[in-house]
This record gives C-alpha cells, structure tokens and sequence, in this order.
C-alpha cells in the first residue's frame, strides 16, 4: 500500500466516516488516469539544434571560413606593375623625331620574394586558419555544456516541483488528521499550527520554484540561440545510468580545443620566427620594358629598345628593423609556449574539481536510491501506522514526512549535480560533440 493510500485509509477511519473495511475499499478504488502530459524533449535533439542555431557558433564558424581564404592570398604574389610612358622627350620642341633616344615606352614589372618567404607567409596564415577552427569546436563545445547544464536545472527544477506539490498533497491529509483529531480533543492546536507553517512554506517554495523554472528556461533559450520564452521545453525525468561512473584520463588531452588551439598558436610563432629570419635576404624586382622610336627627321628608320633588369633590396638597416622583428617573433612564441602549460594546468585542475564533483553527487545519488530512501519511507509508514492507534504524536508524523521530502530532493538534486559535473568534465576534455558520456542515462 502506498504512502498517500494509507493515508486515504488513515483520514477516512480518522474522520469515522467509513469502516475500516470501507475504507480499504476507497483506499484502492480506481482513479481515472490523469491528463496526458507533454511529451519531453530529448537533450540530444536540443543539442543538435543548438549547434546550429546558436549565434556564436555561427560566427565561429564564419571566422573559419574566413581565415581559411586568408591562406592563398598570404602565399600569392603581389601583382605585376605595369608601365606606360615617354621617356627623353625634348621639352623645347616636344617632338618625337628629333632626339634618337625618345620612345614612347611600355613595361612590365614583378617582384619576387626571396625563396621560401612565400610558403612561410602561407603556412602562417594556416595556423591562424587551424586556431580558428579549434576556437569553432571550443565555441560549439560550450555551447552544448550550457545547453545540458540548463537542461539538467530545468529538469532539477521540474522534479523538485513535483515532489514539492506531491508533499503539499500528504501534508494537507495530515493535517486534515490532526484538525479531525484536535475537534474530537485527541490532540492540540499546536500539533495544527505546525502542519499549517509547513504548508505555508510549501506554497512559497512553489513560487520560488516558478520563477526559477523561467530564469533556467530563458538560460536554456539563449544557449539554443532562441527568443526568450518561445517554447516549453520539457525535459526527460533524471535518471541514472546503472554502470554511470565518473572516471576520467586526466591526462588525456589530445582532443582539447583550447590546448590544440595554443599549439597551433606556438606552430604559428615559429613560422613568423622563421619568416623574420628570411626578412634578412632580399627581394628581387624584375623589369621588362619596349621602346618604340620614330622614324629620323631625315626618314631613316630608328630600331625599337628593350630594357629588362633585376633589383634587390638591400637589408641594410639590421639593428633598427630586422632585429626587433626576429625578437618580437621569438617573444611571442615563449609566450604561447608559456600560455600552453598554463592552460593545461588550469584544465588539469578544473578537471580534478569537476571529478570530485562527479564522483561525490553520484555517490550520494546512489546511497539516496538504495538506502536513505528506503529507510525514510518505511519511517513514515511506521509512524503513520503508530499515530492512528496514538501511539504517536502528529509532529513525528510530519518531521517523517519532511524527512522522506528532503532525501527525495537531495537525491535528485545530486543525479543533476552528477550530470552538469559531467557537462563540465566533456567541455574539458574536449569529448566530440554528439557524444557527451552520460546521455544514455535518461528513460
């Protein structure tokens, strides 16, 4: 028999309304089955829209795409110079027949950097296309811990209501008890007043409740790159998976967004180094040229020019320019070398927090289900069934109660503890989107 039965029975034999034979019959009448409920979202299909809806996701993604039309134009040559021109005109007579060194003049010219140069400028502008895509997976990553840490609140939330108005509801009946019992002078009017307060704060509780549930739902839209309010969302009842378990290789980073990141930014370092290095050989600037002269005033004709040439820069100005530059460079890389193992331990660290979290809510989740539970509801039976014989005074009664109310709270709040410690310990870690350790543990 259940606990809120027992009480039916309980409340019925309390009032003298029924036999106690009467009673049991009321106690397991047939109640018509509730109004359908909403159908739950599954987190997995909120976490596939949220990948693509999200806005900063958007943007990391349109960053990639950019970065990586950077990388031909970094590579390519400049474009071609071309001339047009007189050269050696007489300014006295400006005609073009008098002098035999006037042309009229077309050239072409192209610079061509040192060799090397080019590629390193292009696998610079690689890196930064490779560090924007690992801040592309590192954005879309978080986005899905916020979406499952949102979802996980709601669903805390969502259970923490239902357990609250499913109290209130037992509570009401024993205080219906009480008040049955005081009227005919079995009990005292304070036994009433306790039952009372506790309501009261019952209802509070659910006002707290209801506006939570819109914070966390408007945490959750935001996450899924929606207008606040847009749709109920339901979320599945937490549960765990029988073989959950927190472990995790701490050590095994290899598909860390943020430390693949810094490693392109230290591979990117050393290419701008190597690139410096390169600034200290020059350029070459090469020129071709026509010329067309006019005929001699006396009619005889004048062979057409070429010109072609070959210029350097010189890098002469070594300690004003080209040293700084190599020293910025190797600057740079120490500090993304530095930045790396500062990262790492910091991701190191977070991780052994969240681990203990982990391990800590899904121990208490399971001594909750398997043993505080348990115990606390066959207290309240027990009590209930010493009370009706008054063996029992109603506030042992209702401290039971309570009990069994804060275990069963405790409880859900660890399972949801357990899976935003997960959410946290995924985003770490880096775990691919779509594949986040704990998902299997909702039914």
């Amino acid at each position: 028999m259940t606990i809120l039965r027992f009480l039916a029975v309980l409340v019925a034999f309390a009032l003298g309304a029924l036999p106690a034979t009467a009673a049991e019959r009321l106690a397991f009448t047939h109640v018509p089955p509730a109004q359908a409920e909403p159908v739950p979202t599954p987190l997995a299909k909120l976490i596939e829209e949220a990948t693509q809806a999200n806005p900063e996701v958007r943007a990391a993604r349109r960053e990639v795409e950019a970065a990586e039309q950077r990388i031909a134009p970094a590579g390519a040559l400049n474009d071609p110079m071309l001339e047009v021109g007189v050269l050696n005109l007489p300014v006295d007579t400006f005609n073009f027949r008098q002098d035999d060194m006037t042309m009229k003049m077309i050239g072409l010219g192209q610079r061509l950097p040192y060799p090397g140069k080019r590629r390193l400028r292009e696998e610079v502008a690689e890196e930064d296309a490779a560090a924007s895509r690992h801040r592309s997976r590192e954005a879309v990553n978080r986005t899905v811990r916020n979406v499952r840490v949102a979802y996980y609140d709601l669903a805390l939330n969502a259970t923490v209501t239902r357990l609250t108005l499913r109290n209130r509801d037992t509570l009401e009946q024993l205080l219906r008890i009480a008040r049955a019992k005081y009227e005919v002078g079995q009990g005292n009017q304070a036994e009433v007043l306790k039952g009372e307060l506790q309501l009261s704060r019952m209802s509070e509780e659910l006002i707290r409740l209801a506006a939570e549930q819109k914070e966390v739902a408007g945490e959750l839209d935001a996450a899924l790159g929606r207008a606040p309010g847009q749709h109920a969302i339901v979320p599945e009842p937490l549960a765990l998976t029988p073989t959950a378990s927190p472990a995790i290789a701490l050590e095994g980073l290899d598909a860390q967004p943020q430390l693949l990141g810094l490693q392109s930014r230290i591979a990117r370092s050393q290419k701008v180094l190597d690139l410096a290095a390169k600034e200290y050989y020059p350029d070459f600037d090469f020129k071709f040229a026509y010329g067309q002269r006019d005929r001699a005033p006396d009619g005889m004709a004048r062979p057409d020019m070429v010109l072609f040439t070959v210029g350097i820069n010189l890098p002469v100005w070594r300690s004003t320019r080209l040293a700084p530059m190599v020293a910025e460079a190797e600057a740079m890389r120490g500090q993304a070398l530095d930045l790396y193992d500062a990262q790492r331990n910091e991701i190191l660290m977070q991780l052994h927090h969240q681990s203990a979290a982990a391990e800590r809510s899904l121990a208490s989740a399971r001594l909750y289900e398997s043993t505080i539970l348990p115990q606390a509801r066959l207290a309240v039976e027990a009590s209930l069934a010493a009370y009706r014989v008054n063996r029992l005074d109603f506030l042992n009664v209702l401290d039971s109660q309570m009990t069994v109310f804060g275990a069963e709270i405790a409880q859900a709040t660890a399972v949801a503890g357990y899976h935003k410690a997960q959410a946290q310990i995924d985003l770490l870690t880096g775990v691919p989107v779509g594949s986040p350790q704990e998902e299997g543990g909702t039914r």
